[in-house]
C-alpha cells in the first residue's frame, strides 16, 4: 500500500470511529429497576425514592436511570431482599426490620426497641462503625446497603380502650411488627401481623384491640381514630426507623467510580429529605387528628420500665446465640450510652425548656 492510500484509509478509519462513538455511548447507558416495600399511599417514602431516582438521572446527565416500582408491582413488599440478592432487580427500598426473621441483625439497620433516635442512628451509621458493620453483615446476602430515610420517633399506636397499667396489656391483641411484637409478648400481649389496608376493619370489628402504624402524617390517612381513639406515645419500639437502599452486589461492583459516587450522593440526599418531610408534616397532622377526636396519652412509667427490662433481656439472649447480633449490637450499645449522656446536657434540657414555653 502506497503512502497516499495509507492516508486515505487512515482518514476513513477516523471517520468510522467518530461515527461509531454515539452508538458506543448509547450502549453504556444504565437502566435499573428499584422495587419498593411501600405502597403509593406512603407518599413521603415513595416521594423520597422517586427523588433519589431523579437525582441519579440528573447527576449522570440522563445516562443512569432508575425506575421506581411500588410494593406488588414487581414483587411482594417482603420479597425485596430475595429479589435484590438474586439479581431479579438491581435495587430496592425497604425497612430492614421486616426481615429480622432471616437474622435479627437486619433490625439494627432500621429500628430496635429502646435503640437510637434518628440523629444518633445517623451518627452511628455515618461517623461511627454502623455502616461498616452492616456492610459486612449484608455481604452474606449479596447486598450493599445505603441509609435512605428515617421516620424519626414514631407514635405508640391506637387503642380501643385506655391502657393505664401493665395489667391492661395482658391478653391485648395488637397489630405490631418486628421486635415490638416480641417485647409485647413478654408483657402479656398478643402481637398480630396485619397489612395496612386491613387495620381499620380489624379494629372496627374487634379482631384486634390496638394497632400501631407510623406517625401522624401516615396514621391520619388510615382513619384509625374513628374506631380506636386513644393515641399513645412514644413508640418505644421505634425511637427512630431508618429505611435502606439495597443494591445487588454484582450490579454495584459493575458501576464506574462515578456512578458509585452518584448512588451514594443521591441516597444521602434522599435520607435527609425523607426525614425532613416527616418532621415537617407530622406536627400539622397531629393537630388534625386531635381536632377530629384523637385522645393523646403517654405510656405510664411502669409500662415503659417493664418494656425496657424485657427488651434488655431479649438483647442479652440474642447476644448469647447470634454472633452477628453480638458483634453489631456490641458496638451500638456503648455508643447509645454515650449519646444519651451527652443529650442530657444539651438536647434534653434545651428541648424540655422550649416545649414548656408558650410559643
Amino acid at each position: 500500500m502506497d503512502r497516499r492510500s495509507l492516508i486515505k484509509h487512515a482518514g476513513m478509519a477516523g471517520v468510522l470511529a467518530a461515527g461509531a462513538a454515539p452508538a458506543v455511548h448509547a450502549q453504556a447507558a444504565l437502566r435499573w429497576r428499584l422495587a419498593s416495600s411501600f405502597p403509593k399511599s406512603l407518599d413521603v417514602l415513595i416521594g423520597g425514592t422517586e427523588q433519589f431516582a431523579k437525582e441519579v438521572s440528573a447527576m449522570s446527565g440522563g445516562k443512569f436511570t432508575i425506575s421506581v416500582h411500588t410494593a406488588g408491582e414487581l414483587m411482594p413488599a417482603f420479597g425485596v431482599v430475595d429479589g435484590v440478592q438474586n439479581g431479579t432487580v438491581e435495587c430496592a427500598h425497604t425497612a430492614p426490620y421486616y426481615f429480622f426473621g432471616k437474622d435479627e441483625s437486619f433490625a439494627l439497620d432500621c429500628s430496635i426497641p429502646f435503640g437510637l433516635n434518628s440523629r444518633q442512628l445517623t451518627a452511628w451509621m455515618f461517623a461511627g462503625n454502623g455502616l461498616k458493620l452492616m456492610r459486612e453483615f449484608y455481604s452474606n446476602f449479596n447486598i450493599v446497603n445505603f441509609p435512605m430515610g428515617n421516620s424519626g420517633a414514631q407514635m405508640g399506636g391506637w387503642y380501643r380502650k385506655e391502657i393505664k397499667t401493665l395489667a391492661d396489656m395482658k391478653g391485648m391483641k395488637m397489630r405490631i411488627g418486628g421486635f415490638g411484637g416480641r417485647i409485647l409478648e413478654r408483657l402479656g400481649g398478643v402481637p398480630q401481623n396485619i397489612p395496612a389496608g386491613e387495620i381499620y376493619q380489624a379494629l372496627e370489628k374487634g379482631t384486634v384491640d390496638a394497632a400501631e402504624w407510623i406517625g401522624p402524617h401516615d396514621d391520619l390517612k388510615l382513619g384509625l381514630y374513628k374506631v380506636a381513639p386513644h393515641y399513645y406515645y412514644p413508640g418505644w419500639w421505634e425511637g427512630s426507623t431508618q429505611f435502606s437502599l439495597y443494591v445487588n452486589q454484582k450490579a454495584y461492583d459493575g458501576l464506574s467510580p462515578e456512578n458509585k459516587a452518584i448512588i451514594q450522593a443521591a441516597s444521602s440526599r434522599a435520607h435527609v429529605s425523607i426525614q425532613a418531610d416527616y418532621d415537617y408534616k407530622n406536627p400539622g397532622a397531629l393537630k388534625q387528628l386531635v381536632s377530629q377526636g384523637a385522645k393523646l396519652h403517654p405510656f405510664s412509667n411502669d409500662i415503659m420500665k417493664a418494656a425496657f427490662k424485657a427488651t434488655e433481656d431479649v438483647y442479652a439472649e440474642l447476644s448469647a446465640k447470634n454472633p452477628n447480633w453480638k458483634k453489631i449490637y456490641g458496638d451500638m450499645k456503648p455508643f447509645r450510652a454515650d449519646a444519651n449522656l451527652w443529650a442530657r446536657f444539651t438536647e434534653q434540657r434545651f428541648d424540655s425548656f422550649m416545649q414548656s414555653q408558650k410559643l
